[in-house]
């Protein structure tokens, strides 16, 4: 890359939502860091900066995904970290937490140097691994947490697979609490999904597919819940689906439990009705459930229960989508489009902007230690430039990951990213028109 620019951002509605602090101000970035900001004025543009006029655009940190699949190594047909940081630029999201499933699994410190060294190359966004919890994401045998921490992990994770073993989960959290280490979980239960491709209801029956019960999410939750107050270690369910879980989650938090809990995009904007004839682009794990499950995970992300919001990016190869309904592999893009999704919460007046891009970006930032996602001074230059209004149709051919399995496909949306900047280089700018 680049060496960053110096750059006077002027004219923006600067939201910040870190503090929940919002109004009109201009931003100076130095050295890839936010050297001042100046509510309500303009600074003082020194000779050589650029200047940005948002006229009025919203300027705010970038968002931090906790969950993407980016292929490597060994599925780049899928993704790769040169095209999924694109997706991700064009998204607003400028800190991405890549899924451990890959393969070879990253169960090994060579896996995270070797990811960390072509993120370097090919990436335009920040790229953090997560790192298998168990060996070969086998279930069986927890992995060297130190010895991953070190080489740069933030986070402990078998990806798509839910940890089924209670005594590996046990083991695991003790081992994690010695490092503060969090693990992140996918809570569903294998065998009480069994050969479920939907969610269980009256609209699975009349289509005939096997439902996924609610209790495969809930009973596996309550489960590592238990076990994380016994032990004390940080755990992070990666994405809850029902009132049940949420209704879980908030009892665990007023008993001191030290858990967060994500939500995927698809889980907040989309129902079991998205599914229509078939659509395999909406079969995601967990699955599309209810209209009343998504409103109820609507009201604990406003709420505070839900914590943070993740893309759940799972591009999938053509040939895996196009397939009978109960054939077809799990997955869909979320990178590119989560922002101006989430924002139709917004435009329905169920929540704020502030809030909600504090659990797109802060909160994240904060739940991995990282110094990101807040407008002050010294913190990175990690910044986006958002048209919260302006409206678009989603076309899968011009979105940026290498599969196009998106459920947004010809959705009309509002939000549109007009300029991404990471360590205080513009990496993308939309567009004109």
């Amino acid at each position: 890359m680049t060496d960053p620019q110096d750059l006077a951002i002027v004219d923006a509605r600067l939201v910040d939502p870190a503090s929940g602090r919002e109004g009109r101000g201009s931003i100076l970035l130095r050295d890839g860091a936010i050297a001042s900001i100046e509510w309500g004025a303009a600074p003082a543009t020194p000779e050589g900066v650029r200047l940005i006029d948002a006229k009025g655009l919203v300027l705010t940190p970038g968002l931090v995904d906790l969950r993407a699949f980016l292929g490597e190594p060994g599925a780049e047909f899928r993704e790769t970290l040169g095209t999924g940081s694109q997706a991700a630029a064009a998204g607003g999201v400028t800190t991405i937490v890549c899924r451990p499933d890959t393969d070879p699994p990253i169960d090994d410190p060579a896996i995270i140097d070797f990811l960390k060294r072509r993120a370097r190359d090919k990436a335009i966004v920040n790229v953090l691994p997560s790192a298998a919890l168990t060996k070969g994401l086998e279930g069986r045998e927890i992995t060297e947490f130190g010895l991953l921490l070190e080489a740069g992990a933030v986070a402990f994770s078998d990806g798509a697979k839910g940890l089924r073993n209670p005594q590996v989960m046990r083991r695991a959290m003790i081992y994690a609490r010695n490092f503060d280490a969090l693990i992140m979980n996918h809570v569903e239960d294998p065998e009480l999904r069994g050969s479920g491709v939907m969610n269980e209801g009256e609209f699975a029956s009349r289509k005939g597919l096997p439902g996924i019960p609610l209790e495969a999410e809930t009973v596996m939750l309550e489960r590592d819940l238990r076990l994380a107050r016994a032990t004390g270690a940080r755990y992070h369910a990666a994405m809850i689906s029902c009132a049940e879980s949420a209704e879980l989650v908030r009892r665990a938090k007023q008993d001191g439990v030290r858990v967060t809990c994500g939500v995927s995009i698809n889980s907040l904007t989309l129902n079991e009705n998205d599914v229509g004839d078939y659509r395999t682009f909406c079969k995601v794990s967990p699955p599309l459930r209810s209209e009343d499950e998504r409103l109820a995970m609507v009201a604990a992300l406003a709420e505070g229960v839900i914590d943070v919001v993740v893309s759940d990016h799972d591009p999938q190869d053509v040939e895996t989508k196009r397939q009978p309904f109960a054939e077809a592999a799990d997955g869909a893009l979320g990178i590119e489009t989560m922002l101006s999704a989430a924002l139709r919460m917004v435009q329905a007046g169920q929540t704020d902007l502030p809030r909600l891009l504090a659990a797109l970006s802060a909160r994240p930032a904060a739940l991995l230690g990282l110094g990101s996602a807040r407008l002050e001074r010294g913190a990175p230059a990690d910044l986006i430039l958002l048209d919260a209004e302006a409206p678009y149709v989603v076309d899968k051919r011009k979105l940026k990951s290498r599969a196009k399995n998106s459920p947004f496909d010809e959705a009309r949306l509002e939000g549109i990213v007009q300029a991404t900047i990471v360590g205080g280089r513009v990496v993308y700018e939309a567009e004109p028109g």
